[in-house]
């Protein structure tokens, strides 16, 4: 009997060895989970039930569980790489076949849609249906942006109190002469087909609290026909109820129609100060070419276009198990599902039990090379004291074979 438990401690400690070097070998591949050989002890089945001598007749594999703790998180370059903190798989289609991986090694092909090196999909949400609840394949919108025409001129000034008044039946208002306004701003805005043009306000103060805005557009004056007025109280706040400043429209020679624009200054105050702008923006902007794109902790994919515009193109989604241990593993960094893994439970990064992404990071093997290798000098002592009981085993019939 003795022979068969020291050859089943034998195949025991050889399939521990085999573990512990497939868990070695991986020790650089991303996304990795080690395993661990999980043993049982054997006992012969009695028919007289058992009995307080029973002895066993040795051990067996119960299982080779893969331990899906974190793995540590390694910065990279590439924005395409995504790692997982925390729970949870990426999903991927391989023409419809659904995998899962915790690899976040992505690129993108020639059609748009983020892959792994081996071609399979990254699944998740579209730019149309960024929280929807069917995960479909990730394709990346590569086409130009399209251009925004401005429709809102926003300002933040500082009008100087002291400043001298301005007589304009002596001295009408001319963009050319600077004696014939006291302050100027400029701003760049865009009409329907992404063409930048120039928009000058320029504010002449008529009498106390009162000042007239001009506005010329690429050099021509846009000014409407009755001159719009900035008033303030006497504290220097904005009087709104008496400013008649509004819209101002101009017709580009680009074939892009006119284009209206709001302008409000209603942020604006007049102190004893100098003139100052505090804040001069607009709303358009021309069309732009991606330049680049991240992966933010909620799974948006966001895109960063060469116009300094951002847009979302797309969420990437993380499936979950109640039970991990029971996926069957297929290799290549990736598992399918099973009946004893339990359905897939699909949601967005952060949400429920799922870890969120890091971009431009990856996701470590978890195998601690340390314990390993105190596991191997255990596995062969082990594999030595089972050859030894087998070595022994055999001395004693080898002494009862020479008996006379």
């Amino acid at each position: 009997m003795s022979f068969q438990q020291g050859l089943s401690g034998l195949n025991a400690a050889s399939k521990s060895l085999e573990v512990i070097g497939n868990n070695v070998s991986n020790a650089n591949t991303v996304g990795f989970k080690q395993s661990r050989a999980e043993f049982a002890d054997v006992f012969a089945a009695s028919l007289n039930g058992s009995g307080a001598a029973q002895i066993g007749i040795g051990t067996k594999v119960a299982t080779v569980a893969q331990q899906f703790t974190q793995g540590n998180i390694s910065a990279t370059n590439n924005t395409l790489d995504v790692a997982i903190n925390g729970g949870g798989f990426f999903r991927l289609s391989n023409n419809g076949a659904v995998t899962y991986s915790r690899n976040g090694q992505f690129q993108l092909d020639k059609n748009g849609y983020i892959v792994t090196s081996d071609g399979k999909r990254l699944m998740g949400n579209s730019a149309a249906n960024l929280n929807g609840s069917t995960p479909v394949e990730i394709q990346i919108d590569t086409s130009d942006l399209q251009p925004s025409s401005t429709t809102k001129v926003t300002g933040q000034l500082n009008l100087n109190s002291d400043s001298a008044i301005i007589d304009q039946a002596l001295t009408p208002f001319d963009p050319l002469d600077p004696e014939s306004y006291t302050n100027s701003t400029a701003i760049t805005v865009y009409d329907n087909l992404g063409n930048s043009h120039t928009i000058q306000n320029y504010f002449v103060k008529t009498a106390a609290n009162n000042w007239n805005v001009y506005t010329t557009a690429d050099g021509n004056n846009i000014t409407p026909a009755t001159t719009p007025v900035l008033r303030f109280t006497n504290t220097g706040g904005f009087d709104a109820a008496n400013s008649t400043v509004g819209n101002v429209t101009f017709t580009p020679a680009t074939g892009s129609g006119a284009v209206t624009l709001e302008l409000d200054y209603s942020d604006s105050t007049q102190y004893g100060a100098t003139f100052s702008v505090n804040k001069l923006s607009q709303d358009g902007y021309s069309s732009g070419r991606i330049a680049s794109f991240t992966v933010g902790d909620s799974g948006i994919i966001l895109g960063r276009y060469t116009n300094g515009q951002s847009e979302e193109l797309g969420r990437v989604v993380l499936a979950n198990f109640v039970n991990p241990n029971g996926l069957k593993s297929l290799g290549g960094n990736q598992w399918q599902a099973s009946f004893e893994s339990g359905d897939e439970l699909v949601g967005a990064p952060g949400s429920s039990t799922l870890g969120v992404l890091q971009s431009s990071a990856l996701e470590d093997s978890n195998v601690d090379l340390t314990a390993e290798l105190v596991n191997m000098i255990t596995a062969q002592r082990i594999y030595q004291a089972n050859a030894q009981t087998v070595k022994t085993q055999d001395q004693v019939l080898q002494t009862l074979v020479n008996l006379r």
